[in-house]
């Protein structure tokens, strides 16, 4: 795995504890490899209408949530369907959740939930690439992503909400997830956050925290300033060998790399600690204190933040394992809109909720539930959208939609239109030929009503 400064670490496990997290220092700048300039590129292509201060938090459950144990509860359904737990009611009329969601509960009124979501893929690593990107691509034989995530086209073509910041920041990548730029090209990375499994499917992405950005290990402002200066004269030479113009915007490339360093605004919102003690509790550790960090970053002009929470596959005792996950993705969840509702940031932030595919209504012989991509439930908040709603339903057993059917495209083209994007807003491919952001999709009309 290399880090932001083109070195190599140790593959970590997949973990939600901060403290335990790998950080990477300013001090290792390489000269070769990739390096905050190369994730800052995409601000030199962003279109005339980014302007607009929208920004994205995908909160990704890899491995996919089970419908009948979040949002689409059938209380009524045979013991093997309903599952072992109960539902209980939300601010919104109508709406039940999975007793486990006490915090959805109380901002349901602030969201949509989509029941009716579906597609025919099972495959845990087409359907992620399908999701995250909008298109097919890569499979479980072929895990090589083929097209550009979505928060990689948001930082290509808007780049951050705020000069001097970050466009696009994943945590916890891994898992069933491509968040990489693939053709767009590495500068269209997100930067990289927290722990890790599975290796790292969006290919070689930076990573770092609040202390990458820090001037440590004897280096200070005026050894930074000759270090770059240093560079710049290596570079010079380059640049007199180079044919291709590859090196006409490293200088103002480099000079945002120093300007994040110096200034300290991205670096001060990787720093949790400057919270108070109450707000952090009411988060919790983890995936909690994460989905905090997604709020700072946000505030701090971050274009487009995912959120790795999972993993969700659970094929066997899945009463057990949910009684531990679902909890403290409640809190992550729940207690992030209600927080971007306080501060007046909901409105601008798009919120949504998904995973690959839904889990199968019948419980299998090891007490667990498997793959099934016909039934899955979405959830989303804020970005400019009417909420408070329920779109579509599924049968009785919550196996297929039965009202409102949303697919893949549908799911890609709400996220973009929150950002003030289309589906036919082009991208150059490395042929040269324009490509469409998505090959069709539309926002479902609730959700704009």
């Amino acid at each position: 795995m290399l880090n932001v400064f083109g070195q190599r670490t140790a593959r970590q496990s997949f973990c939600d504890r901060l403290s335990r997290r790998r950080s990477i220092q300013i001090g290792g700048l390489s000269l070769l490899g990739l390096s905050l300039p190369d994730v800052l590129r995409a601000d030199q292509q962003k279109m005339a209408a980014a302007a607009s201060g929208k920004s994205v938090i995908l909160v990704w459950m890899h491995g996919g949530p089970s419908q009948l144990d979040t949002f689409d509860m059938k209380p009524a359904a045979p013991a093997e369907y309903r599952g072992a737990f109960s539902p209980i009611a939300t601010s919104l009329p109508g709406l039940e959740v999975c007793e486990l969601l006490p915090e959805h509960a109380k901002v349901a009124d602030k969201c949509t939930v989509i029941r009716s979501f579906s597609h025919g893929n099972g495959d845990h690593w087409a359907a992620a690439h399908w999701m995250l990107t909008g298109r097919l691509g890569a499979n479980g034989s072929d895990r090589k992503p083929r097209q550009p995530y979505m928060g990689a086209v948001a930082s290509h073509l808007l780049g951050p909400t705020q000069p001097g910041s970050l466009p696009n920041v994943n945590m916890n990548d891994g898992g069933f997830g491509f968040h990489g730029g693939a053709w767009l090209g590495v500068n269209c990375n997100p930067f990289r956050y927290g722990e890790f499994s599975y290796g790292n499917e969006a290919g070689r992405l930076p990573t770092g925290d609040h202390k990458s950005f820090s001037l440590v290990d004897g280096l200070s402002e005026k050894r930074m300033m000759n270090r770059v200066a240093l560079q710049q004269q290596l570079d010079t030479v380059r640049r007199q060998l180079d044919g291709n113009r590859t090196f006409d915007q490293l200088d103002s490339m480099n000079q945002q790399a120093l300007d994040i360093v110096l200034s300290g605004k991205v670096r001060k919102a990787f720093d949790v600690s400057d919270e108070s003690p109450a707000l952090r509790q009411r988060y919790g550790p983890g995936w909690g204190e994460q989905a905090l960090l997604a709020r700072r970053l946000i505030e701090a002009g971050v274009r487009f933040v995912s959120l790795n929470t999972g993993y969700f596959d659970d094929h066997s005792n899945i009463e057990r394992a949910l009684k531990d996950k679902l909890p403290r993705h409640d809190k992550a969840v729940g207690v992030l809109i209600q927080d971007l509702a306080d501060r007046g940031m909901l409105d601008d932030t798009l919120v949504i909720v998904a995973g690959e595919f839904g889990h199968t209504p019948r419980i299998n012989g090891n007490a667990g539930r498997d793959h099934w991509p016909q039934a899955q439930s979405i959830l989303l908040a804020g970005g400019g959208y009417r909420h408070g709603q329920v779109i579509g339903s599924t049968n009785a057993k919550a196996e297929y939609p039965t009202s409102r059917k949303i697919g893949v495209e549908d799911f890609c083209a709400t996220v973009y239109h929150a950002l003030g994007l289309k589906p036919d807003d082009l991208l150059t491919d490395l042929s040269g030929r324009p490509v469409h952001l998505l090959p069709g999709g539309q926002v479902p009309r609730e959700l704009l009503g």
